[in-house]
């Protein structure tokens, strides 16, 4: 079966590399195009390039794939490449970009899409962030046959994962990716099975996680705060601010307390206590601009807090 690729983060970088080892021809991958990253800002290219590279499959990187959109001539080169590849289906995971309806029609047994939710819960951009911040007890990979709508499509295969206490958007996205890659091989080898409509009860969309949320309102519940920590790592990190500089706050604790929100009710050796809305927050990991993750009694080396200080 010739299985084309589209992907771009290391999520999906761990399906393709799932597809080379279960002895997939993979004649074409498409990722997005190289990105300025790190303090020196080099163009960078994405985990699913540097993969597709190392296994020596040949590689595209169109700006947009509408022919009517802002780079028509990149989605008309993407076309002729795609055509070329003569594919049976084409794989998607995390690619970021939207396939119009060419793309979709365009191999034999159309487009099937790895996604990080148990769908139609979850449909859209940021499915394992959301699903740790609303506190779901489980979420999954689904398998779905990809159409013109936002996660809209019939499914063909899903699995269930549960979110742990401790899970971080980190830890969750490292196993559901090498799900993924696990149920898109088994998927593969049942094109012929049924598809299941999606239920039309129990829709919601995971937004794209907007920096601005990181903040951290400490009138909020306890439980909600602790949550969004987890949920914001890696990114963007949930933060305070404190003495005017932006601190990081990557580990919390719900605990019993009372006081005004954002203030300090306990400083002692290991401990940093604050208000919040409804309860209070042990900080027990926390990170300066420029310094290290650290444990809370090796940060407040540096930093003097006491009962009745207020943190931004």
């Amino acid at each position: 079966m010739r299985v084309g690729f589209a992907g771009t983060p290391a999520f999906a970088a761990t399906a393709l590399q799932a597809l080379h080892d279960a002895g997939h021809a993979v004649p074409l991958v498409l990722t997005q195009p190289d990105r300025p990253a790190g303090r020196g800002m080099k163009l960078q290219a994405s985990p699913v390039k540097q993969l597709a590279l190392q296994l020596g499959v040949p590689v595209h990187q169109p700006r947009s794939l509408r022919l009517d959109g802002r780079f028509p001539d990149d989605a008309a080169d993407a076309r002729a490449v795609l055509q070329s590849a003569d594919l049976d289906v084409l794989v998607v995971a995390a690619y970021g970009l939207i396939l119009p309806a060419w793309v979709l029609t365009l191999p034999r047994r159309g487009c099937l899409n790895i996604h990080a939710s148990l769908l139609p819960r979850w449909r859209g951009a940021a499915p394992i962030h959301r699903a740790i911040e609303a506190g779901d007890a489980e979420t999954g990979i689904t398998i779905m046959q990809m159409d013109e709508g936002l996660d809209t499509g019939p499914m063909r295969l899903w699995v269930a994962e549960p979110i742990r206490p401790d899970d971080t958007t980190a830890t969750l996205h490292d196993r559901l990716a090498g799900l993924g890659g696990r149920l898109i091989v088994q998927a593969l080898g049942a094109l012929d099975g049924p598809l299941v409509t999606q239920p039309e009860a129990g829709v919601t969309y995971a937004h794209k996680i907007d920096k601005a949320e990181a903040a951290i309102d400490w009138a909020l519940p306890a439980v909600q705060i602790e949550r969004r920590v987890r949920a914001f790592d890696p990114f963007p990190g949930a933060h305070f601010l404190l003495d005017g500089q932006l601190v990081k706050l990557w580990r919390a604790q719900v605990v019993p307390g009372q006081g005004e929100p954002g203030s300090v009710l306990q400083a002692s050796a290991g401990t940093l206590r604050v208000a919040c809305g409804d309860a209070a927050l042990d900080l027990l990991e926390l990170q300066q601009p420029g310094g290290r993750r650290l444990p809370v009694d090796a940060w407040r080396q540096a930093h003097a807090l006491s009962p009745g200080d207020r943190l931004g």
